[in-house]
């Protein structure tokens, strides 16, 4: 038997799928370009998400010192 040489309503299906994925991409990029153009710009330089980092060992955070007094009472305690 011969293949129909005609798209099946399948590939026309996937196809369609297709386009419309490829058109919501799009308007998604739109979107985002859109957000991107109207954000204030950043003044100076640095990275914000950065600022105020300074290279080498950090200071321990308070929170972790309290944990080890926590501990040291506990084994006061058991001992």
């Amino acid at each position: 038997m011969a293949k129909s040489t005609r798209p099946t309503a399948n590939k026309r299906a996937r196809e369609k799928a297709r386009i419309d994925r490829q058109k919501e991409k799009e308007r998604r990029r739109a979107e985002v370009r859109e957000k991107k153009a109207s954000a204030p710009t950043r003044e100076g330089d640095e990275d914000p998400d950065i600022a105020g980092i300074v290279a080498g060992p950090q200071p321990r955070p308070e929170w972790l010192d309290d944990d080890e007094e926590e501990v040291e009472d506990s084994d006061d305690e058991q001992a």
